[in-house]
């Protein structure tokens, strides 16, 4: 049987319609958040590789001034914001009279902070693709039942109770309930999806939190021989950040 989309649209009615329209704006929503979440990522990624060829060598060799200014050019790199962090409240508490040991503990409180900020922004939406995977099925389904109530007040209408008179109404509700599960279904997958490469990334960042305050612990504590030492992850090619964190897609 071949569908007239147009014609099925028009011979809804105006209930029905209203639920298709919601099922609609939430794929679009769903879309938006998808296609933005990829581009951060990706974008997250290679400002982060960037930055981090450039930051090692300055950290390896205790170069913390040299670091925060890199830094503070590379404001787009989540990579950077911690290394920004990190080394100022590092330096800030060194000045004020705390040991290496409490300086880097306290720049690892100040990192923690960061990463809880950070985790909000890069989930930002992810709210709208769970409940768009749980309630569409259910909005689809709103729209059956209205469909088959309009079936049934035809009946009434008409008299007569034929496959002729109410079998189009039904089928028309019936492909609401489709339309949910075509919404939900992309939604819950693109979800779980990303909720991993996000959730990868994070712990990326948090591996990186932690080479940091090491290096900064150790810095001073081995005094010259620091900088004889290759710099490792995250700040030679941040494997533990990016390549923790890149699309299959990208």
């Amino acid at each position: 049987m071949e569908m007239n989309l147009v014609a099925i649209w028009h011979g809804m009615n105006n209930l029905v319609r209203a639920v298709v329209i919601v099922l609609t704006l939430q794929a679009l929503g769903c879309l938006y958040v998808a296609i933005d979440r990829l581009f951060l990522l990706a974008v997250a990624v290679y400002r982060g590789r960037k930055f981090a060829r450039r930051v090692g060598p300055l950290l390896a060799a205790g170069d913390h001034e040299g670091a925060v200014d890199l830094a503070k050019s590379h404001r787009g790199s989540h990579l950077a914001g911690f290394i920004l962090t990190g080394v100022k409240t590092f330096d800030k508490q060194r000045e004020n009279g705390q040991t290496v040991t409490k300086a880097a503990e306290l720049a690892s409180r100040a990192l923690e902070r960061k990463a809880e900020m950070l985790s909000g922004d890069l989930n930002k939406g992810m709210n709208v693709l769970a409940s768009t995977g749980s309630t569409a099925p259910f909005v689809g389904l709103l729209g059956t039942v209205l469909g088959i109530l309009n079936a049934f007040k035809l009946v009434g209408q008409q008299g007569s109770g034929g496959i002729g008179t109410i079998g189009v109404a039904i089928a028309e509700a019936l492909i609401v309930t489709g339309y949910g599960l075509m919404v939900a279904i992309p939604s819950v997958l693109i979800y779980n999806w990303l909720s991993g490469r996000l959730a990868k990334y994070e712990a990326g960042l948090a591996h990186a939190k932690s080479e940091l305050v090491d290096t900064l612990e150790g810095g001073e504590v081995e005094g010259e021989a620091r900088s004889a030492i290759e710099p490792s992850a995250p700040f030679e090619d941040a494997p533990a950040v990016e390549r923790a964190a890149v699309p299959t897609t990208a």
